[in-house]
């Protein structure tokens, strides 16, 4: 039997209006709430459905809800249907076995785990999305082996926060292989509504190699472009390094890449013992700083330009770094080793956060 009409407290009128100005409840509850309020404020079936763009049963429906429930008839109740043979505890379990190898796939889809299983994709999807887990999605890590692993970083963070009275702290990184190309036609430029355009394709025309060292307290960056990488090049960087830091003890921070280490290198180092190495450990260059500054040009030069030469691509990586000295600010590095190192090494146990 429906009822006609019903008594509304202020109470329940203030959390329904609250309702249909919210943002995060869905758009079923905010028309629920809608007839509510129609209804209690004298409206009649016919007219709160018309003003509404409803249909006369659903606004019956929901008023007769209200009066006999109140706010708490006005939320969803448990579906009709067969119950449920399997629950999400038993399918997060299945897609965390491999798919057998008769289905000749690396991870589980909804569609497939769903048939394995006998149930819907949907229910599939909705345990996935309970529980947080993707399949289809694959993230990197990688951990240092280096024996020396933890001496290295608490060297190197060191020189971080606490860097030696009247020395200056150098990361020095290359940045090899970076490609001259050019779009086969004209980029088309942002434009209201759509974005910059670029063809897919491109014509390579050369590489250069682009040496930097990073001053960590100032985040001013030193740098110079060669047409190869080797120790050669290298030492030819370091001797302009000490040139832009004369007379002063130099800390440089640096990978283990084998040319750091060539013996020309060390026969030059023991010439200008002013000068010390650091090396970060095995897998571990992102302690360099100077990779965050190899990201930001390559984001905002690099990525998007269009060089007809090597030449021109040299020229437009000094431009930026010129002016990139003039707005420069240091990197600030906040984490201790001790931070650090709990997730830097491999835990004992399989359910580590990585």
């Amino acid at each position: 039997m429906s009822i006609t009409t019903f008594a509304m407290t202020d109470e329940d009128r203030e959390t329904l209006q609250s309702w249909t100005r919210s943002s995060t409840v869905s758009a079923g509850q905010r028309e629920r709430a809608e007839i509510a309020l129609a209804i209690g404020g004298g409206d009649g079936v016919s007219v709160a459905a018309r003003r509404l763009g409803v249909s006369r049963p659903t606004v019956i429906k929901w008023r007769d809800r209200f009066a006999a429930d109140g706010i708490a008839g006005l939320g969803d109740r448990p579906r009709r249907g067969r119950p449920k043979t399997i629950d999400d505890a038993q399918i997060i379990a299945a897609t965390l076995e491999p798919p057998p190898a008769k289905l000749a796939v690396t991870h589980w889809s909804s569609r497939l785990l769903g048939k394995h299983l006998g149930i819907g994709d949907a229910t599939v999807a909705r345990a996935w999305r309970a529980y947080r887990v993707q399949p289809w999605r694959q993230g990197t890590f990688k951990f240092s082996t280096d024996p020396e692993l933890q001496a290295k970083v608490r060297d190197i963070v060191g020189l971080y926060l606490d860097p030696p009275h009247n020395a200056v702290v150098l990361c020095v990184d290359e940045k090899s292989q970076i490609q001259a190309l050019n779009r086969t036609q004209p980029i088309l430029p942002v434009r209201p509504g759509l974005p910059e355009k670029a063809t897919h394709d491109y014509k390579r025309n050369g590489t250069t190699t682009l040496f930097a060292a990073l001053e960590v307290a100032t985040g001013t960056v030193t740098d110079r472009c060669y047409d190869r990488h080797g120790k050669a090049e290298f030492l030819d960087f370091l001797k302009l390094v000490a040139r832009a830091y004369p007379r002063r003890r130099l800390h440089v921070v640096l990978d283990n890449y084998h040319t750091h280490k060539h013996d020309d290198i060390n026969r030059w180092l023991a010439k200008h013992p002013r000068i010390t190495l650091h090396f970060t450990p095995t897998s571990g260059s992102w302690l360099n700083l100077v990779e965050v500054f190899f990201g930001i040009i390559t984001r905002q030069a690099i990525r998007r330009g269009s060089f007809d030469s090597v030449k021109q691509l040299v020229t437009a990586i000094r431009a930026f770094i010129d002016a990139y000295n003039d707005r420069c600010k240091p990197f600030v590095w906040t984490k201790t080793a001790d931070e650090i190192l709990p997730r830097a090494t491999r835990q004992p146990t399989s359910d580590a956060e990585h």
